[in-house]
């Protein structure tokens, strides 16, 4: 059973998680060959604090 962790930073609409979350299941059933009942989908929100880039965190301005 193929399982997607998709992490993301917080703020996205239960809407958005759905059709990704729709999206990726197509995807893989269409590629895998899969029963969609067969794909899990796990989203972590993360807080832009808790979440860095080249040394940087996404809470801080950006240039």
């Amino acid at each position: 059973m193929p399982t997607y962790h998709v992490e993301l930073f917080e703020g996205r609409s239960v809407e958005q998680k759905r059709k990704l979350a729709e999206e990726i299941t197509r995807v893989t059933v269409e590629v895998l060959g899969t029963a969609p009942e067969a794909v899990e989908i796990i989203f972590t929100d993360v807080k832009r604090e808790n979440w860095a880039t080249g040394g940087k965190l996404w809470s801080e301005p950006r240039s």
